[in-house]
């Protein structure tokens, strides 16, 4: 018995097809309030990658500010060590809230581009002119081509973003029940991967957001875009 047919699991199975069923009952009531507003799906599409992409930018500067604080106090030499771990606490709190607003933002994006392409494929059928029909098809082709690269993007950042935290919160608790010499020779230590690692995450994001703007383009571009 596979672990699917296994009556234990039918709770579980069955919570996750009632949970799915309503955030999709609760997504689609949400576009269609939207769009008794005037704003359509492509629209929200827009407007979603847009933030994901400006996200994305607001965390890129955040961790390069964090990377600057973490390398300025591996380097300390006087003064008060208190105060260097206040910054790159709070450094490390601020950090935190961006990874979860890009993490949200995707969360976004995945959902209304869901919505769209279900839509869109609902309504080849519609189609009387047999051009018009095919090059929708192959529009929707298209865009689903972009969106796929621009997920795996994302995703790809997202993924690097937690290796990068989790070393940071480290440290940064490490230095609070520190505060000596012991501490910031870790730091120094922990320097070189921690600045590897967050380049590594820079360079993702910044990929991420060459492929937002591309979608953007090929969404924008396309006239023939279902409006509802």
């Amino acid at each position: 018995m596979s672990p699917q047919d296994d009556p234990q699991n039918f709770p579980a199975r069955f919570f996750r097809l009632v949970a799915n069923s309503a955030l999709n009952r609760v997504r689609n009531i949400y576009f269609m309030t939207r769009e008794s507003l005037g704003h359509t799906k492509r629209d929200e599409v827009v407007n979603r990658v847009v933030r994901a992409r400006d996200s994305l930018e607001s965390a890129k500067g955040h961790f390069k500010t964090a990377l600057y604080t973490f390398s300025a106090t591996s380097d300390f030499n006087g003064g008060s060590l208190k105060t260097h771990y206040l910054k790159l606490k709070q450094e490390l709190e601020t950090s935190s809230r961006q990874a979860q607003e890009v993490s949200t933002r995707i969360r976004g994006v995945e959902a209304v581009c869901a919505a769209l392409f279900d839509e869109w494929e609902l309504e080849l059928a519609e189609y009387n002119n047999r051009q018009l029909k095919s090059t929708s098809k192959q529009q929707l082709k298209q865009a689903r081509q972009h969106y796929k690269r621009l997920i795996i993007a994302m995703h790809q950042a997202e993924a690097k973003i937690s290796p990068v935290m989790s070393a940071f919160k480290d440290q940064v608790l490490f230095l609070k029940h520190n505060l000596n010499a012991q501490a910031i020779s870790s730091l120094h230590q922990e320097l070189r991967t921690i600045g590897i690692d967050i380049a590594l995450l820079i360079k993702a994001m910044e990929n991420s957001i060459i492929e937002a703007n591309a979608f953007m383009d090929c969404v924008t571009e396309q006239k023939a875009l279902p409006q509802g």
